[in-house]
């Protein structure tokens, strides 16, 4: 399976953030829509950055109630490991699990598509796994 299956599943609608957004905007869009990463872009094409939940619980306890002024450009995560539509999963359950990341961008031709969660994919695998459950059954059941 590829991730332009999961993202079949899913859709291809990401929400982002402006670098320039205060961490207290952040939150608000992260409850909004009810995710724990956002892609950070001026433009909405172009990924400049990622910022998660992890990263605003990380700074919090070294800079307290002071952060939610911060911009998002000052905690994000400005290398950001990305994925491509025809990547399989296996691949981005390697990428994922290597670097600890739990959100991915895709990317086509240097622009925004997507975003697969570890979530997101698990959810794939899980569906996969039952409808060949369900083949199975179907299968054994109509044996003579």
């Amino acid at each position: 399976m590829r991730i332009k299956d999961v993202l079949r599943g899913k859709g291809n609608r990401v929400v982002t953030v402006r670098p320039d957004a205060t961490v207290r905007e952040l939150l608000a869009l992260l409850a909004e829509h009810n995710v724990g990463a956002l892609v950070v872009s001026d433009d909405g094409a172009a990924v400049a950055g990622i910022v998660s939940e992890r990263d605003v619980v990380r700074r919090l306890g070294e800079r307290g109630s002071e952060l939610l002024a911060a911009t998002v450009g000052e905690i994000m995560t400005a290398e950001v490991r990305t994925a491509t539509l025809d990547e399989d999963l296996d691949g981005l359950m390697r990428l994922m699990t290597d670097h600890r990341i739990r959100h991915v961008p895709v990317v086509v031709e240097g622009r925004l598509s997507g975003i697969v969660s570890i979530g997101d994919v698990v959810k794939h695998r899980l569906d996969e796994l039952e409808s060949e459950s369900h083949q199975l059954r179907a299968y054994i059941s109509t044996a003579p």
